[in-house]
């Protein structure tokens, strides 16, 4: 354990390194990889409330909110060093950071295709998001069906002692990608990946009707105005308070 602190390098790590660890290595280990992964923890909390704010200022503008909801997930530790040790990465904190993207999640769920790009370009468009890959399943849609925006971005975490930008898998995709998506997991996880050839044909079948469904509801959301007003103008530009400072009545002394 203590040439994971030390020894970033299997190559460097001494053969009397691991049988010589301690309880107090151990307990310091894991403390600091569990301040590590509050690091995503945090990015976690950091997305969500940008998402957040965004879904409030769709309601706020009385337009109609293309955020259904929203979901989030850290994967456990154990999980986080399965995948370092199956990827054969450098056992250290910083390799870690470097590989594995996807500690952190956030799932956007929309109402229609179009709003996957209109959720995408207003995260994408802040200032201290950075995105680092796209991945979109929706134009290129995976062989079994499986579609969703996947988006790596960095974000900056402000702890008390250390800020440090880190990496949030985003994932955009509307209810019946979601729903589809779900029904897949839960069968392939009961199947332990072996499913037998008649559900797999079931489930591409059932990914054709989501897309036709997606397509026809995007088809009737054309057809509908949701607001009368241009939704790129700031109100501050032109509104005048008089009437509602007058209807207020003379200050209370």
């Amino acid at each position: 354990m203590r040439a994971w602190l030390h020894y970033p390098n299997d190559g460097d790590r001494p053969a009397s390194a691991v049988s010589s660890v301690s309880i107090e290595d151990i307990r310091v280990l894991r403390g600091q990889f569990l301040d590590f992964m509050l690091d995503y923890k945090f990015a976690i909390d950091e997305i969500t409330t940008k998402i957040n704010i965004l879904r409030e200022d769709f309601n706020n503008a009385n337009e109609y909110n293309p955020i259904e909801h929203i979901n989030s997930r850290l994967k456990s530790p154990e999980s986080v060093l399965e995948k370092v040790q199956r990827k054969n990465y450098p056992m250290n904190l910083a390799s870690i950071r470097e590989n594995v993207l996807d500690i952190a999640g956030v799932r956007v769920i929309c109402s229609f295709i179009s709003d996957i790009v209109k959720i995408r370009d207003m995260l994408a468009g802040q200032e201290d998001i950075t995105v680092l890959e796209e991945r979109d399943y929706i134009t290129n849609r995976k062989p079994n069906g499986y579609q969703s925006l996947h988006l790596i971005v960095s974000i900056p975490v402000f702890r008390s002692h250390r800020t440090a930008r880190i990496p949030v898998e985003i994932q955009i995709r509307t209810i019946a990608m979601d729903f589809w998506a779900s029904l897949e997991h839960k069968i392939y996880y009961k199947y332990r990946g072996e499913v037998p050839p008649n559900l797999q044909a079931e489930l591409t079948q059932a990914a054709e009707a989501a897309t036709r469904l997606d397509e026809k509801m995007e088809s009737l959301h054309r057809l509908v105005d949701h607001t009368g007003r241009d939704p790129h103008q700031d109100p501050s530009e032109t509104l005048d308070l008089t009437a509602l400072y007058e209807s207020q009545g003379p200050p209370t002394p």
